[in-house]
């Protein structure tokens, strides 16, 4: 059973058991499966004219893994919609802070208090669109200082340079690496994370630059440059996600 998902989108979906599975056909040489937050959705990369059989073997062959990682994801942790009132519960590197709203002596600011506050300095007339814009432009500064750090560390230990690193809100990936212009990009979420799940993502991308591909040599050089990223990966894929849906 196959049918197009949505109007005027050349993507289809065909349906292999119980599995709806969409198919983005692609000037690409490999097949590539992803099981993607917060639902589960199963998308498979193709090259243009990968046959249905070819398809259907793909899944067939990752059926015990899709259902693993569906079943991983239905029981993972959610973070409430955002409010931005008192008391609330906000993360930064894998910490968690209460919101505690102040008034603004001038300009608006962002502080984590020793006590466990988050304290948010705002005129009370602030919507909580505004808030969260300045929330996350702390989250960005924070991402930033330390980026300032470990990535002139990690470029000299790997060999590598990339020509830019951008932060930015990303709905199904925690990183992102554009091989021919060099360019990386870091999900704004891992600011609410443990430190170490930012630097795993770090270091996974910029070896992209060595390996473009999920394959045994990709794994070797990971093994080789941080010896515990599978626990550093599992850390970060146990924590709680956003609150937004992933799905795009």
């Amino acid at each position: 059973m196959r049918h197009p998902k949505g109007s005027g989108n050349d993507a289809e979906v065909i349906r292999i058991g119980e599995i709806d599975v969409e198919l983005n056909r692609r000037d690409i040489k490999n097949i590539h499966l992803s099981v993607l937050p917060p639902n589960g959705r199963v998308r498979l990369s193709i090259p243009t004219d990968t046959s249905e059989q070819k398809i259907r073997l793909a899944i067939i062959n990752k059926l015990a893994w899709i259902k693993k990682q569906q079943s991983d994801f239905a029981s993972q942790e959610r973070q409430s919609i955002r409010e931005m009132v008192n008391g609330e519960c906000h993360y930064l590197w894998g910490k968690k802070y209460r919101l505690k709203l102040t008034e603004a002596q001038g300009k608006y600011s962002v502080y984590a208090k020793g006590s466990g506050n988050l304290e948010l300095a705002v005129s009370e007339d602030t919507s909580t669109e505004n808030k969260l814009k300045l929330l996350n432009r702390f989250y960005r500064e924070e991402m930033q200082t330390s980026l300032e750090k470990l990535l002139p560390k990690w470029q000299k230990k790997l060999g590598v340079e990339s020509n830019a690193l951008n932060i930015k809100k990303m709905k199904t990936k925690w990183g992102s690496c554009n091989i021919q212009a060099k360019r990386i990009w870091i999900n704004l979420e891992l600011a609410k994370k443990p430190p170490e799940c930012m630097e795993y993502i770090l270091v996974h991308e910029l070896i992209h630059l060595l390996e473009r591909h999920h394959n045994e040599r990709f794994r070797a050089l990971m093994d080789k440059h941080l010896p515990n990223w599978r626990e550093r990966r599992d850390l970060l894929n146990s924590l709680p996600l956003a609150y937004e849906d992933w799905s795009y």
